[in-house]
Parts: structure tokens; C-alpha cells; sequence
């Protein structure tokens, strides 16, 4: 993990303290000129932090379960993906103040009787926590190598009862490995003519440089009708209700719950080759969510 001159969540909470503005610009120099990717400041005065996770607990222990659940199993998720997700603690711990997700080269035997030769996680806020509209944020550090296939995104609540793509799908952060210097961020939903409805974007970095060099902020601003996305400082796509693909229905009205998850293979990324080292790691330094005041 490389060093951070000055972490975004140590920034939250200086202007949280109500710090001078001349401190808080000082930080902002600190972070530009320090080796780090110049990330988004905090939101401004018109958004409310209404939940998060810094994941500050001790090393090596779990995500804090009153946050976070889990999705376990490995049979492919829909997309013939290669990894078996787990809750142990080899593939999802805290350490030095990141969420890490770590994914593995090993023989895993689940106990549904699935056999696979890679391990990951898959964490989700389903049943502790949803919300409609607002902010939602993440600093995410990404694994590299071909066939990775790391994620934030949020999937409608409702998706019990309605299933998907019913439910809706909002991908705040994307990448697969064969493409280190993009993300992609996508809405999907159902359509009357075609498998899905769905809206995708890319944000692509000046050339020569990686996801998985350093951290980025990643984000959507969610309101009735309308979906921003977010890298850095950077809105890179607006989504809207009246631009919505036809035959399709524009299901964004309604609570969604979060995801971060490191995928591998599958027909997207591709599996891994000879170049692909193991393990890799996904980190997190924070979520965040906020409601418009």
C-alpha cells in the first residue's frame, strides 16, 4: 500500500471540526503536491452525512457486522465469474484504517459443494442499510492484472420481491483489468424489448497512468430523475429519467443498498493469464453517504 500524505478521511474530519479555512486549504495543498490523486473535497454545505464506515477498527479484524453483510457462494453470479466469495477474514479485513478485499489463488471447496480456484469477497448493506437519493462515496484504491473485475454499486432493495434488473442497478465504479486506466460507471433497469434498459459511461485517466496506482474518489449525486457520476473532481456523466433508452423503465426511485466486491473472469473481463499476479487487493479507505438538506 503506498503512503498517503494526507488521507481524505483525515480531511472529513478536519472541516468537521470547523478548522480555520486557511488550515483546511493548507490540507488540500498537502494533498494535491503530495504524491496522491487530487481528489474531490468533502461535499459542500448542502449535503448531510447521513452514513458511513471509515473502517477504523484494529487490524486484521472484520467489517463491522452491523454495517456490513455478505454474499457467499461461487456459482458465477450470472457472469460465469471464476471466484468463490467468503466472509473469512483471509479475504476481507481491516488494516491500517482501509477496508481490505483480497483476492486469492487457491483451492476453495465451499460448502454448497462449489469448487473453485480463487477466493474474494462481496460486501453489502442489504437489510442494515438503503437509502433514495443523496450521495454516495467511496476512496478506493483498485487491484491490477488481467481478469480483475473490482466494483462499487448499489442494487434496489425491492430486488427480493421484484428480482433483477427489475430492481434496478447503479454501477458507481467499475474497472476490468484489461483496461487499468478506465472505469465505467453504467445504470441498468428493465426493458419491454430487450434483456436490460441501460446508460453507461467511461472515465479514463491521462495516459500512462493506472487505477491501481494510487486512490480515487468515486461518487454519484442521486436525485428524482437524474444520476451523476463522479471520479475525483471530475462529473463525467449525467443520466436522466426523460433521456432513458426506449421500451425501457426508469426504476431509480426507490431505496438501493451498497456493494463492494472484487470479481474475477467472467464473459466482461476475461479470466486471468500468465501475467495476472496473486494476490491482489482492493482498498477502501471510506464510504459515505449524505441526503440533501
Amino acid at each position: 500500500m503506498q503512503p498517503k500524505s494526507l488521507s481524505m478521511k483525515t480531511l472529513f474530519l478536519v472541516r468537521s471540526a470547523a478548522v480555520a479555512p486557511i488550515l483546511l486549504a493548507a490540507a488540500l495543498l498537502s494533498l494535491s503536491c503530495g504524491g496522491g490523486a487530487m481528489l474531490q473535497p468533502p461535499p459542500p454545505a448542502s449535503y448531510k452525512l447521513v452514513w458511513s464506515d471509515e473502517f477504523s477498527g484494529p487490524d486484521g479484524a472484520s467489517p463491522d457486522s452491523s454495517k456490513w453483510t455478505y454474499d457467499i457462494g461461487g456459482n458465477g453470479w450470472g457472469n460465469n465469474e471464476l471466484e468463490y466469495y467468503t466472509n473469512r477474514t483471509q479475504n476481507a479485513q481491516i488494516k491500517g484504517g482501509n477496508l481490505v478485499i483480497t483476492e486469492r489463488k487457491e483451492i476453495y471447496n465451499g460448502s454448497d459443494g462449489v469448487t473453485r480456484n480463487y477466493t474474494s469477497a462481496r460486501l453489502k448493506t442489504q437489510g442494515l442499510f438503503s437509502q433514495a437519493y443523496g450521495r454516495f462515496e467511496a476512496r478506493i484504491k483498485i487491484p491490477a492484472g488481467q481478469g480483475m473485475w473490482p466494483a462499487f454499486w448499489m442494487l434496489g432493495s425491492d430486488i427480493t420481491s421484484n428480482g433483477w434488473p427489475r430492481c434496478g442497478e447503479i454501477d458507481i465504479m467499475e474497472n476490468i483489468g484489461k483496461e487499468p486506466g478506465t472505469v465505467h460507471g453504467s445504470l441498468h433497469g428493465p426493458s419491454t424489448t430487450s434483456p436490460t434498459s441501460d446508460s453507461t459511461a467511461t472515465f479514463s485517466l491521462p495516459a500512462g497512468q493506472n487505477f491501481s496506482d494510487d486512490f480515487h474518489l468515486h461518487a454519484v449525486e442521486w436525485e428524482p430523475g437524474t444520476v451523476r457520476f463522479y471520479v475525483d473532481s471530475n462529473l463525467y456523466a449525467t443520466f436522466n429519467s426523460s433521456q432513458w433508452p426506449a421500451g425501457g423503465t426508469w426504476v431509480f426511485d426507490h431505496p438501493f443498498f451498497i456493494i463492494v466486491n472484487v470479481a474475477l473472469g467472467g464473459d466482461w473481463p476475461g479470466s486471468p493469464d500468465n501475467t495476472t499476479i496473486f494476490p491482489q487487493q482492493m482498498l477502501v479507505d471510506y464510504v459515505r453517504v449524505y441526503t440533501k438538506q
